[in-house]
């Protein structure tokens, strides 16, 4: 049985393995892998990570997913690569924008046709495409946005 809820301190070591087994599927044609980070590791995304707003999905007791917002921005979407195609993500997505609101926005990389796939079907639309750099290495990103100014 899957349940979301409120992320606690003691999610820490869940979220970072989560985060490292899926963030190689995301570099994946988008970024050089070099650029992959162990989360407990990254310095670039401490503040962004601890400064969100985040829930867990559980199946049974073990942490399968996670989703973080700050204020709009939904900042975070991770789901172990074993629970892929069961609904976790989107679950945790739908949760983020009752959450975020109206305006809920996020940036994905690219060529990450997964996550793309999945805010699109949720509605968001793609507004900008822009230059950017993942642990010092180029890569492109798209802001997704519900709302299209």
């Amino acid at each position: 049985m899957l349940t979301i809820r409120p992320y606690t301190d003691e999610d820490w070591p869940a979220i970072c393995r989560i985060h490292d087994l899926a963030r190689p599927h995301e570099l994946l044609g988008s970024c050089d892998p070099r650029a992959f980070v162990p989360l407990a590791e990254d310095a670039a995304y401490a503040d962004d990570i601890h400064r969100s707003r985040k829930w867990v999905a559980c199946a049974d007791e073990q942490v399968v997913g996670f989703a973080g917002i700050d204020g709009d921005y939904i900042s975070w979407l991770y789901v172990d690569p074993a629970y892929w195609g069961q609904g976790i993500g989107r679950k945790l997505l739908r949760l983020a924008v009752a959450e975020a609101g109206p305006t809920a926005y996020t940036i994905a990389l690219i060529n990450n046709s997964a996550a793309r796939h999945l805010y699109e079907s949720e509605g968001f639309k793609v507004v900008a495409t822009f230059a950017g750099d993942n642990a010092g290495y180029p890569c492109t990103c798209v802001r997704l946005a519900l709302s299209v100014p």
